[in-house]
């Protein structure tokens, strides 16, 4: 430890030593270029930790919600489009992205102590992961679902007439957002007992769509066969 501290003051010593034979201009262009090299790195570091390959990374991820990922018009569609992890979880904004690794830091706690190391594990804990991003997504907005989806973009003349009422109803107006009524659009839905799915129709919407009720039915029908046939 002494000499830790030796060292530190005889850097400090160095550091703030006043320049005798160094001109201005050269202090100046040396702190420049280090600044840039610095903010180089940095930027790359974070677009590194901000793919794909990266988020997959681990067992975890690859073994489960990714699997799941790949089962969804988000992962392969006509269009040819995709969106990746970090299109859904992470803000395009460099601010909200910052503050968005900053909270995802204490994954690395998770990894560490094996939370979420076995598929068991990961099932256990699924509606607590699920309840978190919900709850992030309900804070923000949707934000990172607007990075792509944009309310003022949509032809509610192409949707179905569902659809197209609850969007203008409660989406365009602001009363709700995103998340409230696609939650598990691209992973599989926790045990929602107890939690309203999103996907119904308000009440004063339903009878004016009954002729969708079956499908409805047929749509819980199918989610809870899923369920039971879970590991």
């Amino acid at each position: 430890m002494k000499w830790l501290i030796s060292k530190f003051l005889w850097f400090w010593r160095i550091a703030s030593r006043p320049a005798t034979h160094i001109s201005l201009g050269v202090l100046a262009l040396g702190g420049f270029l280090c600044g840039v090299i610095f903010w180089g790195g940095f930027n790359t570091a974070l677009e590194v930790t901000n793919t794909e390959k990266f988020c997959t990374g681990c067992h975890e991820m690859r073994d489960n919600v990714y699997q799941e990922l790949q089962r969804t018009p988000h992962f392969a569609n006509r269009s040819g489009v995709r969106a990746t992890c970090p299109d859904c979880h992470v803000p395009h904004n460099w601010t909200d992205k910052i503050a968005r690794k900053m909270q995802a830091s204490k994954e690395v706690w998770g990894k560490i102590f094996g939370t979420i190391s076995t598929r068991e594990k990961f099932l256990d804990m699924r509606l607590e992961l699920a309840k978190h991003e919900w709850s992030r997504l309900k804070a923000n907005d949707s934000l990172e679902c607007r990075n792509c989806h944009s309310a003022i973009a949509m032809d509610f003349t192409k949707q179905a007439p569902r659809a197209a009422a609850i969007h203008a109803k409660y989406l365009v107006t602001g009363e709700r957002t995103c998340i409230d009524c696609h939650k598990g659009i691209a992973h599989e839905l926790p045990d929602m007992t107890g939690i309203e799915p999103g996907w119904s129709a308000p009440a004063e919407l339903r009878d004016r769509h009954s002729h969708h009720a079956p499908d409805a039915d047929r749509l819980s029908r199918y989610l809870a066969s899923v369920k039971e046939t879970q590991p």
